[in-house]
């Protein structure tokens, strides 16, 4: 199934996406058939937290000359920069430079905590298209990531959540700016794979259902201007549309 979360009619409602309608599976609508093109898309998700997972990529260490991590690396972005799709990036006035980060997610759909490799995909609801957005110049100066990448609007995700058993298994990461080609990687030269990354993150932090965690990004990152549109593309799972303001 391929799900979503919308505003309709002024009203939060959660959907199930077939073709370019929405059948509604929540509150008083629910049952009913709206066409996709009169529903404000929202995150497919209210996530407690996002959990991002850095240099998981081969091609990507190999691109910056760094050795691959034993363990994955991981890192926290705020909810509150959780932005829709075909919603704005804003690029914060102390910033000289920021980059786009093209990556699949994983959204949790039941509280886990230390769960095996083994066990982790009972834990997933689905797949979506994050960018990990990052004022590069303040992640050098600051020597970590939680300012240069917790901005406002620096996680945009969505639009839909994708059920497992609709995603193929080796998945091809795109991102176009402008409609340029600028990153391109597949999920097989992933470190570690979405089930060793779940079960290493739920040993850390109990995950709840909702929360998002996005598995790394493949080579070729790099700025993004205003007026520019910035495009994820993870193949079985979706277009991630946003603009740069």
């Amino acid at each position: 199934m391929i799900l979503g979360r919308f505003s309709y009619k002024g009203k939060l409602v959660s959907g199930i996406v077939e073709g370019r309608s929405v059948r509604i599976s929540s509150g008083r609508h629910r049952g009913k058939r709206v066409p996709l093109e009169k529903l404000k898309i929202l995150t497919p998700s209210r996530p407690t937290k996002i959990v991002c997972v850095g240099l998981n990529y081969r091609d990507h260490a190999d691109e910056l000359g760094m050795p691959i991590p034993e363990e994955p690396v991981i890192f926290l972005k705020p909810s509150s920069a959780s932005l829709p799709h075909g919603e704005d990036i804003v690029i914060p006035p102390i910033s000289q430079r920021v980059d786009y980060e093209a990556e699949l997610a994983v959204v949790i759909g039941r509280r886990c905590r230390n769960v095996s490799p083994e066990e982790a995909l009972h834990y997933i609801l689905g797949y979506t298209c994050f960018n990990d957005v990052t004022a590069r110049d303040l992640q050098q100066k600051d020597g970590q990531w939680t300012r240069a990448k917790g901005f406002d609007t620096f996680a945009p995700f969505g639009p839909f959540v994708v059920t497992p058993d609709m995603v193929p298994q080796k998945m091809e990461i795109k991102l176009y700016l402008n409609g340029k080609l600028r990153q391109k990687g597949s999920t097989e030269n992933m470190i570690f794979s979405v089930e060793e990354i779940v079960s290493f993150i739920s040993q850390v932090m109990t995950l709840q259902k909702g929360d998002i965690i996005a598995t790394g990004t493949p080579p070729g990152v790099g700025p993004m201007s205003p007026g520019d549109e910035v495009v994820v593309e993870v193949s079985g799972v979706g277009r991630l549309v946003n603009r740069v303001v």
